[in-house]
């Protein structure tokens, strides 16, 4: 296995200065944001693709200082009921596979989406019960009705490009767990995946170790992130607690960088765990701008 970083935590780089300094850390890897959340701060689909000299150059860019790209993300929401939103995320989606395979990077990563309650719906509705009824029934036609025709056909367009699509399990979105991930791999065939990010999976009370266990060869990329719960916050409201703000000392959760929510044993015990489902790809380090912003939270509360 290599190791890699995700790109969003250097936006104040330029491409270049990026990948000297990414090179100078003895990493072997990166993972680049081509649009929608993760941004495109050094990846622009549309102006490599349109412009063989510059996809060439960024190439070179980082091949000359012997790194390699893991993957391409564009995570966003092309399932979305806002119709110019979806269209715009999907648009992002197809130029990003487009670029990959342009690249030779075989993976893109991204979210299922996540759709509205019902056709005239506004903004995205995240079922957790199936209880009241009404609430099976919005589940159904989500998935039914909009997520497996859209990925019936987006999973199409990406074999046709030679990209397998690592899907994060995310909260929010329809795929957030090993179950639902794998309801999607088996309805349109193994173009689906896994981005194992075990960050969301800690919050939600899923074992990352067993998770690896039940997602085996699907797994076809690797974020490292951490994650911390607050035991007495956790046992006074649940996990799914929202407080005003969402300051980390104020929820049951929060992100932290790998190793300051879980000890060595349990990041060792990670890696095992892929290595014995034979994954030997990249694990990308990710230090989101809610890790960034947790840690200024708290030490600001520490000085006071």
């Amino acid at each position: 296995m290599k190791l890699g970083v995700f790109d969003p935590i250097y936006g104040e780089l330029a491409l270049e200065p990026m990948l000297d300094h990414i090179a100078k850390l003895g990493l072997d890897a990166v993972e680049l944001g081509c649009g929608n959340y993760p941004g495109d701060r050094h990846c622009k689909p549309p102006e490599l693709l349109a412009d063989a000299v510059a996809l060439e150059a960024f190439r070179r860019a980082i091949e000359s200082r012997g790194l390699l790209i893991s993957a391409l993300s564009c995570h966003g929401n092309p399932l979305h009921p806002d119709r110019d939103r979806a269209a715009h995320d999907d648009r992002v989606f197809r130029e990003t596979v487009r670029l990959a395979e342009r690249l030779g990077v075989g993976v893109v990563n991204l979210f299922s989406g996540q759709p509205g309650s019902d056709p005239g719906a506004k903004e995205p509705s995240w079922v957790t019960h199936t209880w009241p009824p009404e609430y099976e029934r919005i589940l159904a036609w989500q998935w039914n009705e909009v997520a497996l025709p859209y990925w019936h056909e987006a999973g199409a367009f990406a074999r046709e490009h030679g990209v397998r699509l690592a899907f994060e399990m995310h909260p929010n979105f329809l795929v957030y767990n090993p179950g639902t991930l794998l309801r999607l791999r088996e309805s349109v065939g193994d173009v689906i995946g896994v981005n194992m990010d075990p960050s969301h999976l800690f919050w939600q009370g899923v074992d990352p170790l067993l998770a690896i266990r039940e997602l085996g060869p699907a797994i076809y990329h690797v974020d490292a992130k951490d994650t911390t719960l607050d035991p007495h916050l956790v046992a006074r409201n649940g996990l799914l607690d929202m407080p005003d703000g969402m300051q980390p000392g104020d929820r049951p959760w929060f992100f932290r960088a790998v190793g300051d929510g879980h000890d060595l044993l349990f990041w060792k015990r990670f890696v095992a765990a892929l290595r014995m489902a034979s994954y030997d790809h990249v694990i990308s380090i990710e230090h989101d701008a809610l890790v960034i912003a947790d840690l200024d939270q708290l030490a600001r509360r520490a000085e006071r």
